[in-house]
């Protein structure tokens, strides 16, 4: 009988010891078993740019279905292209398509940097002449972002591209092919790119900045830490990028870590070293010490396109100090991700990016020679974002976030019902057994 009632006592301080240690555990366990838009008006005052901001004008993009979708069982990939498209939303616009701006030419400010040749500038300038062009002209917003034919390009004798826009071509285009993993081998690859157009590598940089590296942005491998640098590659500025943790927020009632692209992926190598390779020209970079603006002309055919945050941002003074009109805010101008972290899936977002032109003094181009120094000149900037919608938000909320919740609550109801227990019969068991001895 002695024996039976402590053989008892032990057993259920042992399933009280376990039931407390599977608490333990339930947890990690649980964790692995969820697997466009402002425009500037500009106009030369003289030495300085005046710009004032126009805006918004706001267009639905990416709503277009991935097509061309493959599944690849030896390399646990998937390979898919994304069609491109773009539609207006007057209720969330200031104005209409039609709207006219006075911006920048981008054929004639081109021009220097395409032709560099002092006599094939002398024979452009004639057509430029001829066509009434100047460094600044009217364009409605349709034009500007998908396309107009250019007047002197439309003049020179020999086959050129003479539509000109600032997205063109973008609409009936399609982003990819796409190569990313499906994390069926390894939960850690899960929509990392494998390959970008069946490439690993971009062919506009030098060495590691040339890699494509992370994912599209969309989502990222699960289980994500506060210390985890996010990598994602951006193809329309045509390299990768990164993000660090910034807070923690709450998304319509789910938690979400936000991670924010930081002023040092802008830097100059003085200041981040490891941007020495997105510097590839010594001369308008003054010698690799200006920070804030990335030439992306590379991918661009050659065109003076620099890539920066709006307003100039975290950008060097003096490539600010010529403009005016700028007012650069961190709320309204920094880049972020709002990422889920048991999931890895981004529920929020906003991509706030300015598009700039080089404008260089051009002798032989009447239109420019009149420039006394280069001029970084805004031409838009884009903030592109999105959010989970109220009704997926509460699904998510059902199906991942309230889980876990439960998860967490089962973990604690089993720690501490298995603590007691063992702590109950244990005690129990060493009472009995000072009773026997006496």
């Amino acid at each position: 009988m002695g024996c039976d009632r402590n053989c008892g006592l032990i057993a259920g301080a042992v399933i009280g010891a376990l039931m407390a240690v599977f608490g333990g555990i339930l947890m990690p366990v649980g964790d692995m078993l969820i697997e466009k838009t402002v425009k500037k008006d500009v106009a030369v005052n003289s030495s300085k740019i005046k710009v004032k901001q126009r805006g918004p004008y706001t267009y639905r993009v990416r709503y277009l279905a991935k097509e061309n979708i493959t599944q690849d069982s030896e390399t646990h990939t998937v390979s898919f292209l994304q069609p491109n498209g773009a539609i207006f939303e007057p209720s969330l616009s200031v104005g209409t398509e039609n709207d006219t701006f006075t911006v920048l030419n981008l054929a004639v400010a081109a021009v220097p940097h395409l032709y560099p040749s002092a006599f094939v500038q002398i024979i452009v300038n004639i057509f430029i002449k001829k066509s009434n062009s100047s460094m600044f002209q009217k364009r409605t917003l349709k034009e500007l972002l998908w396309g107009y034919k250019d007047p002197f390009l439309s003049l020179i004798p020999y086959a050129v591209p003479t539509t000109v826009g600032v997205f063109y071509p973008y609409h009936n285009t399609a982003d990819g092919v796409y190569k990313v993993f499906n994390g069926k081998d390894d939960i850690s690859k899960v929509a990392i790119i494998d390959t970008y157009k069946g490439k690993k590598h971009l062919s506009y940089w030098p060495s590691y900045c040339d890699m494509i590296n992370g994912t599209d942005g969309a989502s990222f491998p699960p289980f994500i830490e506060k210390t985890r640098v996010l990598q994602f590659f951006s193809s329309d500025i045509c390299r990768s990028f990164y993000a660090v943790f910034g807070a923690e927020i709450n998304l319509k009632g789910i938690p979400v870590y936000r991670f924010i692209l930081p002023s040092l992926a802008f830097a100059s190598p003085l200041q981040n070293p490891d941007n020495h390779c997105f510097c590839t020209e010594k001369i308008i970079s003054k010698n690799c010490t200006l920070y804030g603006v990335l030439d992306i002309g590379k991918c661009k055919g050659g065109k003076p396109v620099y890539i920066s945050l709006p307003h100039f941002l975290h950008a060097s003074p003096e490539i600010a100090e010529p403009v005016e009109g700028l007012s650069p805010n961190e709320e309204e101008h920094s880049t972020y991700l709002d990422v889920e972290p048991i999931t890895g899936f981004t529920l929020q977002f906003a991509k706030r990016l300015q598009i700039n032109i080089l404008v260089k003094p051009g002798k032989s181009i009447g239109a420019l020679k009149g420039l006394k120094q280069n001029y970084m000149v805004p031409v838009l900037w884009l903030n592109e974002t999105g959010t989970i919608g109220d009704e997926k938000a509460e699904m998510f909320r059902n199906q991942v976030t309230g889980k876990i919740e439960l998860l967490g609550l089962v973990e604690m109801i089993l720690i501490s019902v298995g603590a007691v227990m063992f702590t109950a019969f244990m005690i129990s068991y060493c009472a009995c057994r000072l009773k026997s001895v006496k």
